[in-house]
């Protein structure tokens, strides 16, 4: 039912966990995908390898944390591909810190690779998008940025900020036939999380906050992510939709 052939998409942060699930999922659909990676160059060319014979596909290495790199990397983007239609702005990272020993450091590493990337990349992608008249933007937060999230604070200012963003460009650029939204998952079985999850209380506290009595696998979160970017979500923009297994049920 899902069909975006002659779409273009653009997923950072391409090459593991969520990102893989997107770019998969996109490609099942019809689409032409463009993805980002740091530093798994070698998973990022086997999807390349995996799919390059049914559809068009090509990946790039960025540091989200360079802001010169992105320019550089996303003008190579749009040389190739010629415009994005959608991009899912999904690279990210997640770390501990104290806020009495968390460093300017850490804090700036993580607002420049989680909110900065995700302004900057923005910015370049929607003139062309303005132009087209059409647009699909899918921020991927977090529940942590709804309710906060203690040792984390500078990830949970980055993902309320990426929550914020996403409200304001939807109403900024639903004139022009741009929609933006926000998927917030919770935890999902990801190289980002496995250490944690791997701590038997910790995994049975999380389990046991999660209605649904399971962690999400990516896939589950590439799923409304898709449905965002579709003709099915026309209608929708400025969302933020939980897919949490209804640990946070906020609205």
């Amino acid at each position: 039912m899902i069909s975006l052939k002659k779409q273009n998409v653009l997923v950072t942060g391409g090459s593991r966990g969520i990102g893989k699930a997107c770019v998969e999922l996109f490609l099942k659909a019809g689409a032409n995908v463009a993805f980002t990676f740091n530093s798994a160059k070698e998973e990022a060319d086997k999807i390349v390898s995996d799919y390059k014979e049914t559809s068009k596909i090509k990946c790039y290495r960025i540091n989200l944390a360079n802001l010169c790199e992105i320019e550089k990397q996303v003008g190579r983007v749009l040389t190739d591909f010629g415009n994005i239609d959608m991009l899912v702005n999904n690279a990210g990272i997640w770390k501990e810190a104290a806020i009495d020993k968390m460093t300017i450091e850490e804090w700036s590493e993580m607002i420049n690779v989680n909110l900065t990337s995700t302004y900057l990349i923005t910015k370049l992608l929607v003139p062309k998008m303005k132009e087209k008249r059409f647009g699909r933007i899918i921020n991927i937060a977090s529940t942590a940025g709804q309710r906060g999230e203690a040792f984390h604070s500078h990830y949970a200012a980055s993902k309320g900020g990426m929550i914020s963003l996403t409200k304001s460009l939807a109403a900024e650029l639903g004139e022009f036939n741009i929609t933006v939204n926000c998927v917030a998952p919770g935890w999902v079985i990801t190289d980002m999380t496995t250490d944690s999850l791997a701590e038997t209380e910790i995994y049975k506290k999380v389990l046991s906050d999660i209605p649904l009595q399971k962690i999400a696998q990516p896939e589950e979160i590439a799923g409304p992510v898709l449905f965002l970017a579709s003709h099915l979500a026309s209608h929708i923009t400025g969302e933020i939709l939980n897919v949490n297994g209804g640990s946070v049920l906020c609205g």
